[in-house]
């Protein structure tokens, strides 16, 4: 394989010396952009997009001809692995993702399957393949999933939801039925990023998005603790090479240091999370990602310098340090707004290596 032009974003994440912060922006590849929306709607759908290996990996690159992004991320969406376990995912106009089949029984969880990523996944271990090699050493490839805990809220809730009662009712009411049904999530979780990694993923992020909803002792049990299990069972280091790694859990911040040792290179923060503070709980043992609020990105070109100033100071000297947002972009993000950002942390955060 074609050895890395621009390796930031790896160095960083390894915690080795670099000589600017890199920069990346989750969902940098969406509906910010125009150039997306011409070829989701070329390719009749969302799902239509994501199964389409030759399309998934020219929206992965649509970003990087516009923005000076120290990584790509694959485009794919986080409810594939529910979907080849045959839950039937499919989108509602406004509404989001939705499954026909919903998981609540002992026997459902039984009835699952643990999908085999070189079969029920092939479209996405292929887009990685494809955008490995569009990318000639560019800049590296992230792959990613959904953490255990997150894709079960959506497998028992049967899509979206406002309360998660549905999910955190069998937590309570049946939590052995839950720990099953999150071991089989954790084995195929950790499954599909090794065949990712196997295709050409250069760094994995494992997206906990409704971890934040627990309280701490559920979280411990019921989220941390897959989310161990997967790293556990990662294959990463490809032919002498270091695969990082980042964990990330929204609304996470009160659990920084447990998180910290979860085995993981990096850990993604929220916008809610200080940055100064976070450091000083983690020290030297994680390299930390974010996380500028996303709804800043509708401030002024102006402001938005002075947000990305303040991140790149609160976090100090050093390196360990990705900026990136602290959730996806919204869909009518000025693209120029992004421009102001990416150049800012180019501009500002070189005295922050000397």
């Amino acid at each position: 394989m074609t050895s890395l032009k621009n390796d930031i974003f790896i160095k960083t994440l390894l915690k080795q010396p670099v000589d600017r912060t890199p920069v990346w922006m989750m969902r940098q590849a969406g509906r910010y952009l125009p150039e997306y929306r011409a070829t989701r709607a070329k390719a009749g759908s969302f799902l239509d997009l994501c199964t389409n290996p030759e399309l998934a990996c020219e929206v992965t690159l649509q970003p990087l001809e516009r923005f000076d992004f120290d990584a790509a991320i694959l485009f794919s969406d986080i409810l594939t692995i529910p979907d080849a376990m045959g839950l039937g995912l499919y989108f509602s106009e406004g509404e989001g993702p939705k499954f026909k089949n919903t998981v609540r029984t002992q026997g459902d969880v039984d009835k699952l399957p643990i999908p085999d990523p070189d079969t029920d996944l092939r479209y996405v271990v292929d887009a990685v393949s494809l955008i490995r090699k569009n990318l000639q050493g560019r800049v590296p490839l992230i792959g990613f999933s959904g953490s255990p805990w997150t894709l079960a809220t959506y497998m028992v809730e049967g899509g979206s939801s406002k309360t998660f009662q549905k999910v955190k009712g069998l937590m309570y009411q049946q939590p052995l039925v839950m720990h099953k049904m999150l071991d089989k999530l954790a084995q195929s979780v950790a499954l599909y990023l090794n065949a990712q990694i196997e295709a050409g993923a250069q760094a994995v992020m494992v997206f906990d998005t409704w971890g934040g909803l627990l309280s701490t002792e559920d979280y411990n049990e019921f989220s941390l603790n897959y989310a161990k299990q997967v790293r556990s069972l990662l294959k990463t280091n490809v032919d002498g090479t270091e695969v990082p790694t980042i964990f990330y859990t929204k609304g996470g911040g009160l659990w920084l240091e447990d998180m910290a040792d979860a085995g993981y290179s990096g850990l993604g923060l929220d916008w809610q999370t200080d940055i100064a503070n976070a450091r000083s709980r983690v020290g030297d043992k994680v390299a930390l990602q974010g996380n500028l609020d996303p709804i800043s990105l509708y401030a002024t070109p102006e402001k938005i310098r002075e947000k990305v100033k303040i991140i790149l100071q609160k976090y100090g000297q050093g390196s360990g340090h990705v900026f990136n947002l602290g959730h996806g972009i919204l869909p009518d993000v000025n693209p120029e707004h992004v421009k102001a950002m990416v150049d800012a942390v180019h501009e500002f955060s070189p005295q922050y290596h000397l």
